[in-house]
């Protein structure tokens, strides 16, 4: 005879491990804010940076000021707030997926120092870091206004113990969500660099030193960092600067960041979409080129995956761009000037060529205009001349935009048979935009403010001396 009662209690115990195992995947946070009752919260986590924020749960305080978040899907580990009404304060958790049911308990006058945990070890340690930090802090703002010898010397021993402290905390808690944190919020420490000949701390060395550590308290193949304020301004502070800008140094960074990212596929997905978005339209002269590598790379190879009508503009802005980067020579143009004459790019006989391209509609093309008058007149005995490009193609409008600006006797250009496409052309996406030639037609600045061109001009200028 069958068993039905042992097999009916195994599969009872079945279902509870399975409910159980559900269960704890989900979380409750409880949280008891004196001095708030009857108040709505917010529950979620900073995503990469500290201004973008994912809500995750919303709930009421009662009017004891006690608030509970709770659910049965597992929130993703990360670094969390508590938003107040009004987002005027928050309390910030440590949510490793691990410790999913735990309670806080604040006052708002001092939502730091207050903090009671429970059910968390993790809290606990942020917490005990937190009040540390705010007392060593506290007292040192206090000794900073003494200035004597025994407040200074006060003031060391106060940083030498924390530093000790916070070695000691990371040291005893390693492995800890806390702790990584901890070490991905603070530059790496550097060691006591060799000296020169002359006696000199070696500079180059600590910054070789730093650079090459300057990751290392990132595990990029843990999700979680994703879900903390750390990671975009750390990115932006490496590669504004730690990375020389030149395309060269940009993409061989680029390349190892992308590499170091790849064990985590948001990770990669948003480092890529970072470095290439950075250069597109970028903020130092000929880095463009990052831009078109990344493109080619990661994205039109497939390696990321984008929809095909997203490859396809990619693809598109890649066709247009190869040709028109820093060092590349300026493909031909051929216009017709105000007496309908033929003239060219390639036939202006100058030291330097700066490209004016404008809509006589554009209002910032209106106030650019003088300052490009002025640039001329200032510089045009050394050999520089100003091509002005009209992109729109109304012929009296053009006219009238060159009489009005005394733009007359620069070299001005119409496209009287309306032929071409200016933006896919010469990535004319915003008017005015400008490129400056050398003497063999070679860009060497492209899309810079006109009351810029002079100041570039004359360093482009003494950096070509220098080389001779």
């Amino acid at each position: 005879m069958r068993d039905y009662t042992r097999t009916s209690f195994l599969i009872l115990l079945t279902v509870f491990s399975l409910f159980s195992k559900a269960y704890a995947q989900g979380y409750r946070i409880e949280a008891t804010v004196r001095g708030m009752q009857d108040s709505a919260f917010v529950l979620g986590h900073y995503n990469r940076s500290a201004t973008l924020f994912v809500p995750k749960d919303t709930s009421r305080a009662d009017a004891g000021g006690k608030v509970v978040f709770e659910g049965k899907t597992a929130l993703p580990g990360g670094l969390y707030v508590i938003l107040f009404p009004g987002n005027r304060k928050m309390i910030e958790l440590i949510y490793s997926g691990k410790e999913t049911n735990f309670a806080i308990e604040v006052d708002t006058a001092d939502l730091n120092t207050s903090a009671k945990i429970t059910g968390s070890k993790e809290n606990e340690l942020f917490y005990n870091y937190r009040k540390q930090l705010a007392a060593g802090s506290k007292e040192i703002e206090v000794l900073t206004k003494q200035n004597t010898p025994e407040a200074n010397a006060r003031m060391k021993a106060i940083q030498e113990g924390f530093g000790a402290y916070r070695k000691k905390l990371l040291a005893e808690n390693e492995g800890t969500f806390t702790a990584q944190l901890l070490k991905m919020s603070a530059d790496p420490e550097i060691p006591e660099a060799p000296k020169l000949a002359n006696g000199k701390t070696d500079s180059m060395w600590v910054f070789n030193y730093y650079k090459a550590h300057y990751w290392d308290a990132f595990d990029f193949s843990d999700p979680r960092i994703m879900n903390t304020p750390f990671l975009e301004p750390k990115m932006e502070r490496y590669f504004k600067n730690l990375v020389v800008q030149v395309p060269d140094s940009i993409i061989k960074d680029a390349d190892l960041m992308v590499k170091k990212a790849s064990a985590n596929k948001d990770a990669k997905a948003w480092t890529v979409y970072y470095i290439t978005n950075q250069y597109e339209n970028p903020k130092t002269v000929g880095t463009e080129a990052v831009w078109v590598y990344m493109a080619n790379k990661y994205y039109l190879s497939g390696e990321m995956g984008v929809s095909d009508e997203v490859k396809k503009r990619i693809a598109e802005k890649v066709a247009t761009m190869k040709d028109l980067l820093v060092n590349k020579t300026f493909p031909p143009l051929t216009l017709t000037d105000p007496t309908g004459k033929k003239v060219s790019v390639q036939a202006i006989d100058a030291n330097y060529t700066v490209l004016f391209f404008f809509a006589p509609t554009c209002g910032h093309c209106k106030e650019a205009a003088p300052v490009l008058k002025a640039f001329y007149d200032k510089n045009k005995a050394n050999g520089i001349k100003v091509m002005a490009i009209s992109t729109e193609h109304n012929l009296e409008e053009w006219k009238a935009f060159v009489k009005t600006y005394h733009l007359e006797e620069l070299t001005n250009g119409f496209d009287a048979l309306n032929q071409i496409d200016f933006n896919r052309k010469f990535d004319v996406v915003t008017t005015p935009t400008i490129y400056i030639l050398d003497k063999n037609k070679k860009i060497i600045a492209r899309k810079m403010p006109v009351e810029q061109i002079e100041d570039f001009l004359n360093y482009y200028q003494n950096k070509m001396a220098r080389k001779l």
